[in-house]
C-alpha cells in the first residue's frame, strides 16, 4: 500500500530517517565513550526502545512510571526522570526496583523519608541520582548546595547514592544555533561545579547523567559526563529544525492530512488539529517559531490556527495548493503528536511497511482494576 492510499489524518512514521538518527547519535555516543540512555517519552513505544537497544542504548530515561514498568523487562537499567512522593507511586517503584536495575532521582528530603521508609518495610535499597539544577528552575539543587543535600539524604539507609542527573531544558528558549554553545557552557559548569564539591567531600558519582537534543552534540565531549538521555533525536521536529539541530529530511515524524476547503483568497482547512499538533509552539520561553507545523514543500504556507480536528492555513503569496490535495506536516513538537496516537504508519520510499504501535499509555491503574 502507497502513503498516498491513506485515509488522513494519518501519524507517519519515516523509517530510514529513524533509523538514521538512531545510527548517528548511538554511534556517536559509542565512539566519545559515553552511554546512551535515551528519554522515552518522546515515543512511548516498545518497538522504538527495542529499536534503541539495537542501536546501543544501555538504558532508559522515562518520564512517568508506566514507561518505566514498559521498559523494565527488556534488562537496561532503568532511571525514572522525576522524584515520586506518593504511597502507590512509591510502591509501584519498589515493583520496578525489584525488575530491573532501576534509579530514582532526588532533590529533596520529605519526599526522600517517604521512599527510605516503604523501601525498608519492603526490604529493598533504591538506589538515586540527585538532581542538579542546571538552569532550567524545575527541578533540583544549585550545584553549590550538592554537598549539604548529598550529606542530608545519606541519613536514609535504603536509599543509594549513584551519583548526579541534570537537564539542560533551558536550551528549548533558544531562537537560533548561534545560542545554544552559551547552554552547553552553562550546563558544563554546573555539572563541574557538582561533582569536584561532592568528590572532594568523600561520594563518589558513578553516575554523571545529563542531556537534551540540542545540546547533545556539544555534551558529548564533557568529561565529567558517563551518561547522555536524548529523547527528542530519534524523530526530531520543527523545534530542533529551528535551531540547526535537524534538517527536514532529518525529521521522522509528520501528519499526512487533505485540504478539505478553501474558503477565502489566502485561507485553506485541512483535517488535522490539535489532536494531532497539539498546541505547542516552542518550549520554555521559545516564541521564535510561527505557526503550528513545517508544511513540507510548502515555505508559503502557515499553519497559523488549530481547532481539534481542522488546522487553518495561510498563504503567503502564490501557492499551488487545491482541495483534495494531501500535505505532509512537521510538528513542532514531535513528543505530544506520538503520545496522541495508538500507532503511528511507518512508511519506506512512499510505501507503508508497518505499523508501530504506541503502546505505553495503558496505565498501571487501568490495568488494576478492568
Amino acid at each position: 500500500m502507497k502513503q498516498s492510499e491513506l485515509m488522513t489524518p494519518a501519524v507517519i512514521c519515516n523509517l530510514d530517517a529513524l533509523e538514521g538518527n538512531l545510527k548517528r547519535y548511538h554511534e556517536a555516543a559509542k565512539a566519545n565513550g559515553k552511554e546512551l540512555w535515551p528519554m522515552i517519552k518522546t515515543h512511548k513505544s516498545t518497538e522504538v526502545a527495542r529499536m534503541q537497544v539495537a542501536a546501543g542504548a544501555t538504558g532508559f530515561l522515562c518520564g512517568n512510571l508506566e514507561e518505566a514498568e514498559a521498559v523494565s523487562y527488556l534488562g537496561k537499567k532503568v532511571m525514572l526522570a522525576y522524584p515520586v512522593a506518593s504511597k502507590e507511586n512509591i510502591a509501584k517503584a519498589i515493583e520496578i526496583a525489584k525488575k530491573c536495575d532501576f534509579y530514582l532521582r532526588l532533590d529533596g528530603v520529605e519526599a526522600a523519608a517517604m521512599i527510605d521508609a516503604q523501601a525498608k518495610e519492603a526490604g529493598i535499597v533504591m538506589k538515586y541520582t540527585l538532581i542538579i539544577n542546571a538552569g532550567l528552575d524545575r527541578f533540583g539543587v544549585k550545584p553549590e548546595d550538592a554537598v549539604d543535600m548529598a550529606k542530608k539524604l545519606a541519613e536514609f539507609k535504603n536509599l543509594k547514592f549513584m551519583g548526579i542527573s541534570t537537564h539542560p531544558g533551558q536550551v528549548y528558549a533558544a531562537k537560533s544555533a548561534a545560542e545554544v554553545p552559551a547552554y552547553i557552557e552553562q550546563e558544563y559548569n554546573v555539572i563541574k561545579t557538582a561533582v569536584d564539591s561532592l568528590k572532594a567531600a568523600g561520594f563518589t558519582c558513578e553516575i554523571v547523567s545529563t542531556g537534551s537534543t540540542p545540546t547533545f552534540w556539544g555534551t558529548i565531549h564533557n568529561e565529567y559526563v558517563n551518561v547522555l538521555h536524548p529523547g527528542n533525536y530519534v524523530f526530531h521536529d520543527t523545534i530542533q529544525m529551528s535551531i540547526d539541530v535537524a534538517k527536514e529530511e532529518e525529521c521522522a515524524v509528520y501528519i499526512y492530512a487533505t485540504v478539505i476547503s478553501h474558503p477565502q483568497k489566502d485561507l485553506y482547512i485541512c483535517d488535522a488539529g490539535t489532536k494531532c499538533f497539539a498546541l505547542d509552539q516552542g518550549a520554555h520561553g521559545n516564541d521564535s517559531i510561527k505557526g503550528y507545523g513545517t508544511i513540507k514543500g510548502h515555505p508559503e504556507l502557515t499553519m497559523y490556527a488549530l481547532s481539534e480536528e481542522v488546522g487553518k492555513m495561510h498563504a503567503d503569496g502564490p501557492t499551488t495548493l487545491k482541495v483534495g490535495d494531501k500535505i505532509e506536516v512537521i510538528p513542532n513538537h514531535s513528543c505530544p503528536t506520538f503520545n496522541n496516537t495508538s500507532y503511528a504508519i511507518g512508511v519506506r520510499g512512499g510505501e507503508v511497511e508497518r505499523i508501530i504501535h504506541v503502546d505505553f499509555r495503558e496505565n498501571s491503574t487501568f490495568k488494576g482494576i478492568r
